[in-house]
């Protein structure tokens, strides 16, 4: 099996939560004296309205950037937040500790509000169960998967905090653990882990499309997130297992890279965001617990003690606990590549998705299947590989020699590739996350126009009708044509024109 250690730049693909894949500009290129640039984990988007009751109250504006929080304390590990950002606002830097290059960038952290992992299943599923939500443990959540009586969503643990405490949560809970996970404890749970991931049917790099995708899909039971997402919906009974859940405590944190009158005003920010007033604000509006004691949490939030587990106590655990659920545990991925190669796309273009494919070779999961078919006037060509655990390094070479030989030439035929790339894959019952990718640099010019694939992808099985396509916005090509298809199959948009286009190929992994 492929060691995949998931804070290596090699191994790891960073999560971005927005529509496009470039590393955030400031909001500034220098500190300007009440302003503060904070790199936010990207759930923080909720706290607009404390940001400016925040301002109202101290005078100091909070300038966000919204990223997630593995990629930020990878960007903080590399030393390039140094002069770009102020503060640094993490749903956990538990993850951040056990990276000593990004741990030393840190000075100072105080909690902010918490909220812990937890499951919202359906309130029918929960009564055909039998279940008291009080009672709920996470062997009971697994026996029902594994009796086919249980489907959930969760989001990827290699790019989201909240997967990842997730993960944690179960291996800890399914384990037996009663300290910190080991590499002993991982392996005692394997078998049941593998069992609990069958009842994964959605995964997603961003909590906002999970929740858009468990609304179309209608049939998946569960989702896993934190409670403070959960709870903002009605629809959903939310369970935190007895047996315990690891918390987000969002701390607020300033960085070495700063001086004395930047963290006079973090300090003067965290010290507003800790009144009785602020905080009852923040779990009013954003459902979060206050870790101000005089505070009591929102309307609807249980007051039960639970169980807190701790984060892995080593990198090496936390690693191996990744590399197994992505390489393992997790269903395996089969994806479609439908590539531009027409004649527009001949030099730098052609040469920028040579090198975005030949390095996303590095991050392709074992058991996972990788289709490419790259079109012009037509599909040219259907190239299908699988990364096999027993020699992966046969499948990754084959891809990359089909990568080197795209050649550019023809018109754009944009719907026709998709209708054949739904072709292709066609009514499967492998249990497997699938998707298709759609990577253009211009509009559709020949062959099949938006109405034909609009009439043909009704026309589909509803089983079909499941796998979105992940267009990605490149060169010249119309956003309004690419933002259809991803509504109508249910998939995303993401933007490579701004950033990298290998940032784009990137980001999508946590979608697959």
């Amino acid at each position: 099996m492929r060691v995949r250690a998931v804070v290596a730049v090699a191994a790891m693909l960073l999560l971005s939560v927005s529509c496009t894949t470039e590393e955030p500009e400031a909001p500034a290129n220098e500190y300007r004296p009440g302003t503060l640039r904070v790199l936010a984990s990207s759930e923080l988007a909720d706290m607009k309205p404390v940001w400016e009751r925040l301002e109202k109250d101290t005078g100091i504006e909070i300038r966000p950037t919204y990223m997630g929080t593995l990629d930020a304390v990878e960007l903080l590990a590399k030393g390039r937040a140094k002069g770009t950002y102020d503060a640094l606002w993490l749903s956990s830097n538990d993850y951040l500790r056990l990276r000593p290059e990004a741990a030393k960038q840190v000075v100072s952290e105080t909690p902010v509000m918490s909220s812990p992992v937890a499951i919202g299943v359906k309130p029918d599923t929960v009564r055909e169960l039998g279940w008291k939500p009080e009672d709920v443990t996470w062997s009971d959540i697994e026996e029902a998967v594994a009796a086919g009586r249980l489907t959930y969503g969760m989001t990827d643990p290699s790019r989201s905090n909240s997967g990842f405490s997730t993960l944690i949560s179960v291996a800890s809970g399914l384990s037996g653990a009663q300290s910190a996970l080991t590499d002993a404890d991982v392996a005692k749970a394997t078998p049941r882990l593998k069992e609990f991931f069958q009842g994964q049917e959605l995964t997603s790099g961003s909590s906002g499309w999970l929740a858009q995708a468990y609304d179309r899909r209608g049939d998946v039971d569960a989702l896993l997130n934190y409670e403070s997402v959960l709870k903002a919906r009605k629809d959903l009974t939310v369970i935190r297992p007895r047996d315990g859940v690891v918390t987000a405590d969002y701390p607020l944190s300033s960085l070495s890279s700063t001086g004395k009158e930047v963290r006079e005003d973090v300090r003067r920010v965290t010290d507003a965001l800790r009144t009785t007033g602020l905080q009852k604000l923040i779990t009013d509006r954003t459902l979060r617990r206050p870790v101000v004691a005089s505070v009591p949490p929102a309307t609807g939030l249980d007051t039960t003690r639970r169980r807190e587990l701790p984060f892995p106590g080593s990198r090496s655990v936390a690693d191996g606990l990744l590399d197994a659920y992505e390489n393992e545990l997790r269903r395996p991925s089969r994806t479609v590549y439908v590539l531009d190669t027409s004649g527009s796309m001949e030099g730098d273009r052609l040469d920028r998705l040579k090198t975005a494919l030949t390095e996303l070779t590095g991050d392709f999961r074992d058991r996972e299947e990788v289709t490419l078919m790259p079109f012009g006037s037509d599909v040219k060509s259907v190239r299908t590989h699988v990364v096999s655990p027993e020699n992966p390094k046969s499948g990754l070479d084959a891809i990359r020699e089909d990568t080197g030989n795209l050649s550019a030439d023809g018109d754009t035929a944009i719907y026709t590739s998709l209708e054949k790339a739904y072709g292709h894959l066609g009514t499967d019952d492998r249990d497997t996350f699938t998707s298709i990718v759609l990577m253009t640099d211009g509009e559709n010019t020949t062959g099949a126009g938006p109405e034909e694939f609009d009439d043909f992808y009704g026309r589909l099985p509803g089983d079909e009708q499941r796998i979105p396509v992940f267009p990605i916005l490149f060169g010249d090509s119309d956003q309004d044509e690419l933002e259809h298809i991803a509504e109508l199959t249910g998939g995303r948009l993401f933007d490579a024109r701004k950033g990298s286009l290998d940032g784009a190929f990137e980001e999508i992994r946590g979608y697959q």
